[in-house]
């Protein structure tokens, strides 16, 4: 059984479980891809690597699958976090598709003086880096964190933390790293 479709879950995943689904995850599986009862699906949960399902019950409002066979092992992130101002709705979600794809561990929106949006869907943001990762094949999902002041932010920083910086206009002194 070949299964293209990636699929979060919240919910263990081991041989012989049944991962029931919610509502708008069976819209997306039975509306939108059109899948039917015996479909194969691969399921990542952030925690138990990678796994082959079958669909075992369909319905519009629910259903089930029938978790049978692992197909990759779990992959950790490093610790790596991304800071960054919010920009534009769509150049935000490309921001944090990118980072996704990149295997940040936690995306960190921040606040600057020249920050044009003082907040964000942090919801919408978290719903976005799912389905990034559903798509480039990742096995876990960042955190996205809620927007904080950068000067807070930096302030609590932790020493043994590393901490890299873009300028993108180059107009910043030279901080001697």
């Amino acid at each position: 059984m070949s299964a293209k479709i990636r699929l979060y879950v919240e919910h263990p995943l081991g041989e012989g479980q049944t991962v029931p689904l919610n509502r708008d995850q069976a819209h997306y599986l039975f509306g939108v891809m059109r899948l039917a009862e015996g479909a194969g699906v691969l399921l990542f949960n952030g925690q138990d690597g990678e796994w082959l399902a079958t669909v075992s019950a369909a319905g519009k409002r629910g259903g089930a699958l029938a978790v049978s066979s692992p197909t990759r092992p779990q992959q950790t992130p490093p610790d790596l976090w991304l800071l960054f101002a919010p920009v534009k709705k769509a150049r935000t979600d490309f921001i944090v598709e990118k980072a996704v794809e990149l295997g940040a561990a936690r995306i960190q929106p921040v606040q600057t003086e020249f920050t044009n949006s003082e907040r964000i869907r942090q919801d919408r943001l978290q719903a976005h880096a799912v389905e990034a990762a559903e798509q480039c094949g990742a096995t876990t999902v960042p955190e996205v964190a809620g927007l904080l002041r950068l000067d807070r932010l930096l302030a609590d920083w932790s020493g043994s933390r590393r901490l890299l910086f873009c300028d993108e206009g180059a107009a910043g002194a030279p901080s001697g790293l």
